[in-house]
């Protein structure tokens, strides 16, 4: 089995300092402009996902959801996260790209 790109590209992300990590961060990192893509696990909250998915709308900002809470966090070096933010341009484009070459898959 292949090492999942997009969950590579998470872990060096999170390394760089590059993530915002946990419901609060994630939202406070939205409302301050910044934030380039926003990811939800696609087995959090129904609310969650709402939640998030509008934040991104309203503040144009890149959204997604991927993966498994267990899986996202790990990749991360951390425990369950339903969502997470990337700050920087260039690992939220290159994630967006490899999803895009998965066919949106995990």
């Amino acid at each position: 089995m292949r090492p999942d790109p997009v969950l590579q590209l998470l872990g060096l992300a999170q390394k760089a300092g590059c993530v915002k990590n946990g419901e609060f961060m994630t939202e406070s990192t939205i409302k301050e402009g910044k934030a380039w893509l926003c990811i939800t696990a696609k087995d959090a909250s129904a609310n969650t996902r709402k939640k998030f998915s509008d934040a991104c709308c309203y503040r144009n900002v890149a959204y997604m959801e991927y993966s498994d809470k267990e899986t996202l966090g790990h990749a991360i070096g951390k425990e369950f996260r339903s969502c997470l933010c990337i700050t920087d341009q260039g690992f939220a484009r290159q994630i967006q790209i490899k999803t895009d070459q998965n066919g949106g898959s995990d």
